[in-house]
């Protein structure tokens, strides 16, 4: 059973109120296309059924200099959270996480943990290889998922799903 603080409770009312969350999207991919990207249209359709509002969607390589120009070119836009996935493993192309890490003003630990615990719950002891890791950078709630249609999956509907509107609200609170 779940137990949530009444502080909590209050803390999701008052986040809701604030109406819908625009949100960016980046899959970093060197093998999807627009039209493969089965994470974007998983998400795209689970934004719109909690009404919250995509507002750029991006598809970059698995390269820290195209991560970084989406971060820069996606700080121009009205988004408040940006979900990458893809890029969260150990292989030495996958840098993602290396360039968001570096670059977060306030990491949020306890998203990677959970996300860990749950994932490990599914897939055993390669959970560990994930390095999906959230933070705070200008304002904006940075995720970092792995490319895995089943980890984006998870992620979204045990903890973006549930959290999204609370994790914006609180940046502007």
């Amino acid at each position: 059973m779940n137990a949530t603080s009444p502080s909590a409770e209050r803390h999701r009312a008052n986040a809701h109120r604030h109406g819908p969350v625009p949100v960016a999207l980046v899959t970093v991919s060197d093998t999807r296309t627009p039209d493969t990207d089965e994470n974007r249209f998983f998400l795209e359709a689970r934004l719109a059924e909690a009404g919250h509002r995509l507002v750029a969607y991006r598809l970059i390589p698995d390269e820290p200099a195209a991560v970084a120009s989406v971060l820069e070119e996606l700080a121009a836009t009205e988004a408040r959270v940006v979900i990458f996935n893809g890029g969260t493993g150990i292989a030495p192309r996958d840098t993602t996480c290396d360039v968001l890490t570096g670059l977060l003003e306030k990491i949020l630990p306890g998203f990677g943990e959970l996300f860990r615990m749950l994932s490990y719950a599914e897939v055993g002891p390669a959970a560990m290889l994930s390095r999906a890791v959230a933070g705070v950078w200008r304002g904006r709630i940075l995720i970092s998922l792995p490319g895995s249609p089943a980890a984006v999956r998870l992620a979204w509907e045990k903890l973006l799903g549930p959290e999204l509107p609370h994790l914006a609200w609180e940046l502007t609170r």
